[in-house]
């Protein structure tokens, strides 16, 4: 192997060992981490600093956090890898002080301390603004789903118990009628017993399946999941579904940093305002602008949002099925607030006939005269019913109509949207793995997605200002 580079003898003894900071560069990750966990009041926080009276002397939460935080930051979160890591791997020793907590150690310290990680996560946020990174009001909010462990077989809803139960039954009949006709067989010698035996397990099968069944029926959302409790079958693309949680996120659209998130196990809308309050918070400003896709387009939702301060902007999907029925689009037809009255296609007025509440909310209703409709030579591309054609306004309409018209004036709002939210999500699932997430429970998975955002910001900040300059804001 000459003319190659040549490394050292593994025998070679030496007389003065290397310091583990030499192997360490200035500019290595885990000097932000270092730095930054000993900046913190871990007590404040929400962690147990004191040590304990009695028996043996534990590790210290900052121990533990850091060797979380550079394992989320590294791809490394289950707590069996993090301890074969802290043994091995160099940059570990040097961020630990050569301590190696074993598994059960290290998983009892992300269970034990999830209001903790929260608040570190928070924290960092609270860093970010005090540099004044967040100079942009923009934010962009989307849900996306992460697998949990618990698998579709293990979740049951009452259609699917019923299809297993009837699938049973039709066994158990099939199996009796084959016994019958061993009963019937004369002079012939047959041994039943692998038929008994088959017919038995599926009886005791049956009786699961009818508890279950029980069980589903009595749960108030008709879904059970056996593994993981709170994880929910929701719909991902298209017609497909999975056992999965919904992570609710807010981006900044400068520097695409996680401002806010929430681990949900139910659909996009309805969580637009909560996510958004806690972005204002995070940012500490309240006239921020909030971008949403269709998913969140709820009326009172949207209307809080706007009464808390901030403007949004969430583009309404056409569900009327007008076009497939051959018909006037609603958009057709124009209000006019003055009149209080809607004028269609054929330049007919519809005013104002009554209030109704539906889904809790307050509708006003509108249309015109029988004798009107039934006159207008347009009335079949307006209604294939021969009552009137009804129009349905919101109380509040008039505020989703000035969002529309903001929309309008912001033709790129979805594309930055799009550009902003979809990186930090495609960028942490990577991380994940396939598996996604690896505990169990709201509490739990929450504790999990924050140490991966509190991970994926910190590298964002550390290729945004530098590992140096990164590390003179903590100190200051």
């Amino acid at each position: 192997m000459s003319g190659f580079i040549k490394g050292e003898s593994r025998s070679q003894a030496t007389l003065f060992p290397q310091a583990l900071d030499e192997y360490i560069t200035e500019e290595n990750p885990i000097r932000v981490i270092d730095v930054f966990i000993d900046h913190l009041d871990l007590s404040s926080l929400g962690f147990k600093t004191g040590p304990a009276q009695t028996g043996r002397p534990g590790y210290h939460p900052a121990t533990l956090l850091k060797l979380f935080i550079y394992g989320y930051l590294n791809r490394i979160q289950s707590s069996r890898r993090l301890e074969r890591e802290a043994g091995r791997n160099v940059e570990l020793m040097w961020l630990l002080e050569r301590l190696a907590p074993d598994f059960k150690t290290i998983a009892d310290f992300r269970k034990d301390n999830g209001v903790g990680i929260k608040n570190t996560c928070r924290g960092f946020i609270d860093l970010c603004r005090q540099m004044n990174v967040f100079t942009d009001v923009l934010v962009a909010i989307d849900g996306s789903k992460f697998k949990a462990v618990n698998s579709k077989e293990n979740n049951h809803t009452p259609r699917k118990v019923q299809f297993h139960i009837e699938r049973v039954e039709k066994h158990i009949a099939d199996y009796l009628d084959q016994l019958d006709a061993l009963d019937e067989a004369e002079g012939e010698l047959v041994d039943d017993q692998p038929i008994q035996e088959k017919l038995d397990w599926l009886k005791k099968r049956l009786e699961e399946l009818k508890i279950l069944e029980k069980k589903v029926n009595e749960h108030p959302e008709k879904q059970l999941s056996t593994t993981d409790p709170d994880a929910r079958l929701l719909k991902t693309q298209g017609m497909t579904r999975m056992v999965c949680y919904n992570v609710q996120s807010a981006v900044e659209t400068k520097h695409h940093l996680i401002v806010a998130h929430e681990v949900t196990n139910t659909p996009d809308r309805g969580h637009l305002c909560s996510t958004a309050v806690k972005a204002q918070a995070a940012l500490g400003k309240k006239d921020i602008t909030v971008l949403a896709d269709k998913g969140y387009y709820s009326g009172p939702d949207i209307k809080d949002t706007m009464d808390a301060g901030m403007t949004v902007l969430v583009p309404k999907g056409d569900t009327s099925g007008s076009e497939k029925k051959g018909i006037f689009n609603r958009s057709e037809f124009k209000y006019d607030a003055e009149q209080d009255t809607y004028i269609c296609p054929a330049e007919q007025k519809l005013p104002y006939r009554l209030t109704s509440i539906e889904n809790g909310m307050e509708i006003r209703k509108y249309w015109a005269g029988n004798e009107t409709c039934r006159a207008c030579t347009l009335k079949p591309q307006c209604s294939n019913s021969k009552q009137p054609r009804r129009m349905s306004r919101w109380l509040h309409q008039n505020s989703l109509d000035q969002m529309d018209a903001v929309k309008q004036s912001l033709p790129d709002s979805m594309l930055i949207r799009k550009q902003t939210v979809e990186h930090p999500f495609g960028t942490i699932k990577s991380w994940m793995g396939a598996t996604h997430f690896l505990t169990r429970g709201f509490e739990n998975v929450r504790t999990e997605m924050n140490l991966h955002v509190m991970a994926y910001n910190l590298k964002r900040m550390i290729t945004l200002v530098g590992t140096q300059e990164l590390i003179r804001a903590m100190q200051t």
